[in-house]
């Protein structure tokens, strides 16, 4: 299990109960390794405090970097990586290794729902992107998982992007997956929750504006500073 983690000394007591839990609610040991991506705060010390068997540093401040350096240290035979502010259940780990370990699956996600109430352009969102990821069978970078020399073979995160590598990762998993007969697909019947924070971060206006400036322009995600949305957090009053 692998978290990348930038300043999350807030959200990961609760993102490591949850994965803690789901992991002893399993046959089978796995690791969980916290990748501290250059934070300012005390994420590393939290993490360990809140049962990270190894936090590795990562100083450059990328989610796509991030999450390589987390894979490179994993020594299981499978990936999952899940966001600092995503809580998962026992039932979505244990339907996630066992499509790993029927050997017919490469790898997937899962759907995303927000925690709590959410404002209109949220719901929207969400709604949206769970139709394209079930009718791609794309996952979402809050929670994916694979094979781990699948990871390997196709070169893992793309690091010339600063958003949508997951995008990219489930193309390249699902192209290697067809060429051995392997699916890549997205589970349906347990959610995955995160963090709704960004809507409020950020207004509906801002939200949108985004979304269409990254659609007008796709090559934006090869640029830190025009990806923002990911990167900036607010300052505190």
């Amino acid at each position: 299990m692998i978290i990348p983690a930038y300043n999350e000394a807030e959200e990961l007591p609760s993102t490591l109960r949850a994965i803690r839990a789901a992991m002893a609610a399993q046959s089978s040991e796995g690791e969980l390794i916290v990748v501290d991506n250059n934070s300012s705060d005390q994420t590393a010390a939290v993490a360990l405090a809140n049962g990270a068997d190894r936090v590795v540093p990562e100083r450059i401040n990328q989610i796509a970097r991030a999450r390589n350096t987390g894979a490179a240290e994993s020594r299981g035979q499978h990936l999952i990586f899940v966001d600092a502010d995503t809580r998962i259940s026992p039932n979505l780990l244990a339907e996630s290794l066992r499509r790993l370990e029927s050997g017919h699956q490469v790898g997937g996600g899962a759907v995303i729902h927000f925690e709590g109430p959410i404002s209109a352009v949220g719901r929207f969102g969400i709604g949206l992107w769970e139709r394209i990821s079930r009718l791609t069978q794309t996952a979402a970078g809050s929670y994916l998982f694979c094979r781990a020399d699948a990871f390997r073979e196709v070169g893992g995160f793309d690091q010339r992007l600063y958003a949508g590598e997951e995008v990219r990762l489930s193309r390249q998993l699902k192209k290697w997956g067809r060429a051995k007969n392997l699916a890549f697909q997205i589970i349906c019947t347990d959610p995955a929750q995160t963090s709704a924070r960004k809507l409020k971060w950020y207004s509906g206006p801002q939200i949108l504006g985004w979304v269409c400036f990254m659609m007008l322009f796709p090559l934006a995600v090869r640029s830190r500073k025009l990806c923002g949305f990911w990167y900036r957090r607010p300052v505190a009053n």
